[in-house]
């Protein structure tokens, strides 16, 4: 038997994709991606390959172009039956065809169809998407390139054409990735990190506000390639404007200019400590039957009554002692752990573990207005700020009275809501938070709990920000339409970001302002920013796609809402937006047809999934469930099966074997998992609290 040559799959059938080659283009606190991917078909046959291609949930994609020998085709965003239909016809005509769209049970993941390649040929795919940068607990910017995906699962009888994804270990993936980014910010980088090999960072200009950076040559494609951007005066709050695209209309979005405002505050550290360790934490826990259902599509096997189990476990051990806390959960009817919110100690923080560990998917409808009702009558604790925590998955027939309710209370506590699923009502998840000034946040396609809820525990145990106004003072003939929602809530950790499209011209003036206020624990903070208003040409577009998104995002929003009744076009709307922006969204898909040489393509088709790396995460979750209340763990054999180790080598150094515990305990959370560091970082400082008093117990015995 001849041995086949080349790169091959474990299945030795050479696989088409060859190489990945990734630019970023970093604007502050916002960046467009530009990747290449290469295919070869090495086969007889014409192939169709697939390539799912994963995305940040907040990312857009905005263009998409194919070289095929020695033609180019460039996609456009067209409704998104209408591409499917294209697409097909262009297919059984023999031609070739790419289609690009969001996958309607997953949106963070894109599938590319790369249509027929004859015997031969290569092709050449760019993709271009535009996304928001998280920011880091230490302030840091994250851009992760997505180069980790679970197998998809298709339920049976689900819609959609089932897409196969083939996982194989790192080291025999056969393509290869360059990757290089520029950074430019109105302030210093200070420096730019990656758990990947990075070339030196190179800066362009004497301030340090430009730099290149690349991914030093040998990556293997068995970690997540991601950057870490740090800023110096991280929390100064920022303004950059971008030109307009010179081939659109003056008076559209994309034609105006458009200023991003970047707000990342931080506040007064005497202010922010007096208030860390009170508070009274009240947990309102959807049991509806709907819980019983898969958290995504990608993990079968984890349902999302389950993680709320495992994020309640989380939320119980990281709450400060001397702290009080209740659990209600609710579906037709609602059920209380105590009659009223008790002290935190060990004894009540097992007794609520015991009774969560036994939760189940077991209520029935969803009834949040009665639960909510009850929270209200009890009556609040003073000096311990009232914070409520309402997890759902599901719509409410009576959503206006929900909400009425949290605002007439608004004056009491604060809400944070978390909507599990593709099937939670935006409107009611959003309006919890907005009216009762907390923070919102969804958990959907492959996003974890943990980290979302923890980070809003963090915002819960911060003082309350009022008054928030941004305003705008631009020059006669000059106005501003805001496309972000309206800021309602601060928080330390929390970035916002607004984007506004300035209309007009003015002949005296260059410059426009934007300031920014709110008030603190009695302290009025002010900030005003100013911003030239002739931008740099050829900045690119990154602000304005992201300013579209945004406005996309809201009117889909909307017509979800109204979903049934015929609201004012919102989808036309958004369809309008999406075409010219040049930003896909849920109603649309890219599509590109060669109808260049028109000569058909012989032979049968043969289909090739396109191979993802896949990387397995260990639990957390053992380790964190040992934990006391007070913060400390006990030297026992279930502290070391969950490290890993034998009794006797855990027990071999015999110091005050709590404190060694819990030195062990910490040491494995800071070596095997700083990727979840957000999700241990609250309970991580409870134990330093508690072997810092040890100490301090130990050294007054000795006086």
């Amino acid at each position: 038997m001849m041995n086949r040559c080349g790169l091959l799959t474990p299945e030795k059938e050479p696989v088409p994709l060859k190489s990945i080659e990734v630019e970023l283009e970093v604007r502050d606190h916002v960046a467009t991606l530009v990747s290449t991917l290469l295919y070869e078909n090495k086969e007889d046959k014409p192939i169709e390959a697939v390539f799912v291609f994963p995305l940040p949930g907040d990312a857009a994609v905005c263009h998409f172009s194919a070289v095929i020998g020695q033609t180019q085709i460039v996609a456009e965003v067209k409704e998104k039956q209408q591409a499917r239909e294209e697409y097909d016809d262009a297919l059984s005509s023999g031609q070739q065809a790419f289609l690009l769209e969001k996958s309607d049970q997953s949106p963070d993941i894109f599938s590319l169809s790369v249509g027929s390649l004859p015997p031969g040929e290569s092709a050449s795919i760019r993709l271009e998407y535009v996304t928001e940068l998280a920011v880091q607990a230490d302030d840091g910017l994250r851009f992760c390139l997505p180069a980790v995906l679970n197998p998809r699962y298709q339920p049976q009888g689900s819609e959609g054409a089932s897409v196969q994804v083939t996982s194989v270990p790192a080291s025999l993936v056969p393509y290869s990735l360059s990757f290089s980014a520029r950074v430019s910010s109105p302030r210093p980088i200070s420096k730019v990190e990656s758990s990947s090999s990075l070339d030196p960072l190179q800066y362009l200009n004497a301030e340090k506000t430009q730099a290149t950076v690349k991914l030093a040559a040998g990556h293997k494609f068995d970690r997540d390639v991601e950057l870490l951007i740090y800023y110096t005066n991280a929390h100064q709050p920022t303004a950059v404007l971008e030109a307009g695209q010179a081939s659109a209309k003056p008076g559209t979005l994309m034609g105006d200019p458009v200023v991003m405002v970047s707000l990342y505050p931080e506040f007064p550290q005497a202010v922010m400590s007096s208030v860390a360790s009170c508070g009274e934490f009240i947990f309102l826990l959807d049991r509806s039957g709907s819980m019983s259902c898969p958290l995504n599509n990608s993990n079968q096997q984890e349902t999302r009554i389950a993680s709320a189990r495992d994020t309640l476990l989380l939320l119980l051990k990281s709450l400060p002692m001397g702290c009080y806390f209740n659990i209600y959960s609710f579906g037709s009817s609602y059920e209380h752990m105590f009659p009223k919110s008790v002290e935190y100690s060990e004894k009540t923080m097992e007794k609520a573990l015991k009774k969560v560990e036994e939760m189940t998917a077991n209520l029935g409808g969803t009834e949040i207005l009665k639960p909510l009702e009850h929270i209200y009558s009890q009556p609040c604790i003073p000096n311990q700020p009232r914070q409520l925590f309402v997890f759902t998955d599901g719509e409410v027939g009576n959503t206006k009275e929900v909400i009425d309710l949290v605002k007439k209370n608004s004056g009491s506590h604060r809400c944070f809501s978390f909507g599990i699923g593709e099937g939670a009502s935006t409107a009611l998840i959003n309006d919890l938070a907005k009216e009762g000034g907390g923070h919102a946040q969804f958990i959907t396609g492959g996003d974890r709990m943990q980290p979302k809820v923890m980070q809003s525990l963090r915002f819960a145990l911060q003082p309350v920000v009022q008054d928030v106004s941004v305003t705008w003072d631009l020059p006669k003939g000059v106005s501003a339409t805001v496309l972000s929602p309206p800021i309602t809530a601060l928080f330390q950790g929390l970035r916002s970001l607004v984007y506004v499209q300035v209309t007009g011209q003015s002949s005296e003036a260059a410059e426009g302002c934007v300031t920014v206020k709110y008030s603190l624990a009695g302290h009025r903070s002010q900030n005003q920013l100013c911003f030239s208003l002739k931008p740099a040409e050829d900045t690119g577009l990154t602000v304005h796609r992201l300013g579209a998104r945004t406005l996309i995002r809201s009117l889909e929003m909307e017509e979800r809402e109204h979903r049934g009744q015929q609201v004012g076009g919102l989808k036309e709307k958004v369809v309008k937006l999406s075409v010219q922006s040049g930003v896909s969204s849920s109603f649309t898909a890219f599509i590109a047809v060669n109808k260049s040489d028109g000569k058909e393509i012989q032979g049968p088709l043969v289909r090739r999934n396109v191979p993802y790396t896949k990387i397995n995460l260990d639990p957390l979750l053992q380790l964190v469930s040992l934990q006391k209340a007070s913060g400390c763990w006990l030297l026992d054999a279930a502290l070391a099966a969950a490290l890993g180790k034998t009794s006797e080598e855990v027990e071999k150094p015999k110091p005050a074997s709590e404190v060694w515990a819990t030195v062990l305990a910490l040491i494995w959370l800071h070596g095997f998992k700083t990727n979840a560091k957000e999700e241990w970082e609250l309970l991580a400082m409870k134990a330093v609290s508690w072997i810092h008093a040890q100490n301090g117990n130990s050294h007054n015995n000795q006086h």
